[in-house]
């Protein structure tokens, strides 16, 4: 057997149905075998928390070793993880085809899953984690919501914090009277004739739940995009892919999402479209987590073979088919966040490669966590923590210098931008958070 791991990872199904996947003895005897391997290695200690924080539990054991750690100190490592499967696709050497077959990230989503089945949750996380419900909820008083959500309302952050568990410093996205969905049916899209692609492909925009309820002018964007570049479009939207509830563990509700999207989704499969998700955290759980979690299920593997990553599709778009003429420089410069969830798509920087296509645009990448990692950047105790993971990235945007700083995750955007105010008070870079929305301004499609 080789040392470390050349060929590409692999992953195995979830074992999440086993009568030993929650069993107590034998998921404490994985997690010392892992954790052994970790704190032999430590080529990870740079991408988030979980590894300083097991480092140090066994670095400050009377042996220096983790027989001497209580197996009582791994909820801490636990919930430092954010799910970003960077040490699974970028760091270790001992992902699967190796004999030592160590998946981090997966192990932290079992241990949470045994952590729920005792009752030990986090309330708030698992009610934010309704992002369909909360939606619908507030969409039509999403002016008062947005007004209460300010950090600059300090009396209403100050009770939500209290009662809620959301950090009062914490920016949190603001909602909209108006989804993607029903921007769609009041303004259909108008497919652009003289595209070299016209004709020759049709997308469903599989809308997400941030999308629709909090910024549906990605959605507008990506739409009138595709439209322009010939392709004809339809938004579909059945419900939230279920990243929220693979955050908490709950793997059931995963399952049944999985199982009631792509029900919705197959049939515009049948037509001849492409399922185009449009936020890098939703196409990876669409190409990748479902069939993890229901290995068996054909609807699921049919979806997952037809889905794409919005920036991932305009290049496939301009690679094969050709772009219209007209891009326009973007004045200031862009950086651009490429999200830890588009990386693990294992696709390439598609964000950068898109944004390249625009002429005379200077053009930086970051390739660092931004440390929102969903409920984990809004919560009280977890808070302090996103903004140090998420400093480097807030400090490379501001020494680059740019007025536009977007990110396939716009919440990972959102989240580097108020690293770069809190490193910088005077810095404004743009609202603009996605980089498809750069693209349509570039073709004159928006403001």
């Amino acid at each position: 057997m080789r040392e470390g791991s050349l060929e590409a990872p692999t992953r195995h199904p979830l074992e999440w149905q086993s009568p030993d996947f929650l069993d107590p003895e034998k998921l404490d005897a994985e997690m010392r075998r892992v954790f052994d391997i970790c704190h032999g290695c430590r080529r990870c200690f740079n991408l988030c928390d979980s590894f300083p924080r097991l480092f140090d539990l066994v670095d400050n054991s009377p042996t220096g070793e983790l027989d001497e750690v209580s197996s009582d100190a791994f909820p801490a490592v636990v919930e430092a993880c954010t799910l970003c499967d960077m040490c699974f696709m970028t760091k270790c050497p001992y992902v699967p085809p190796h004999a030592f077959n160590l998946d981090f990230p997966h192990l932290m989503l079992r241990y949470r899953a045994a952590e729920a089945a005792l009752g030990e949750i986090n309330a708030t996380a698992r009610q934010l984690a309704q992002t369909d419900r909360n939606g619908s909820v507030v969409a039509p008083v999403a002016p008062l919501a947005n007004w209460a959500n300010k950090t600059s309302n300090r009396p209403a952050r100050f009770v939500l914090e209290k009662i809620a568990g959301i950090d009062k410093r914490a920016d949190l996205p603001k909602f909209n009277a108006r989804t993607f969905v029903m921007s769609d049916r009041r303004e259909p899209g108008q497919v652009n004739d003289a595209a070299p692609a016209f004709d020759k492909r049709k997308a469903a925009l599989y809308a997400t739940c941030f999308t629709n309820y909090n910024q549906p002018q990605i959605g507008i964007a990506a739409r009138k995009v595709l439209n322009h570049l010939g392709v004809e479009t339809k938004v579909a939207y059945p419900a939230c892919c279920g990243m929220p509830f693979l955050e908490q563990a709950d793997l059931k509700r995963v399952a049944e999402q999985a199982e009631k999207v792509s029900a919705a989704l197959l049939p515009l499969i049948d037509e001849g479209y492409d399922i185009v998700a449009l936020t890098a955290s939703c196409a990876l759980m669409l190409k990748f987590e479902w069939p993890l979690i229901l290995p068996n299920h054909e609807g699921v593997k049919r979806l997952s073979q037809a889905t794409f990553d919005i920036d991932e599709y305009v290049v496939d778009v301009a690679k094969k088919d050709g772009l219209p003429e007209g891009l326009k420089p973007i004045e200031g410069g862009i950086t651009v966040h490429l999200a830890c969830h588009a990386r693990a798509q294992n696709m390439g920087p598609k964000a950068a490669e898109m944004l390249k296509l625009l002429p005379e645009t200077k053009i930086d990448v970051i390739e660092r966590c931004s440390g929102h990692g969903g409920t984990f950047g809004v919560l009280k105790p977890t808070f302090d923590v996103a903004m140090k993971v998420g400093k480097p990235a807030g400090r490379t945007a501001l020494a680059q210098g740019n007025t536009h700083v977007v990110s396939e995750c716009p919440l990972a955007a959102k989240h580097i931008k108020q690293e770069m105010r809190t490193l910088d008070a005077n810095s404004k870079p743009s609202a603009v958070t996605h980089p498809v929305e750069l693209m349509a301004r570039a073709y004159g499609l928006v403001e």
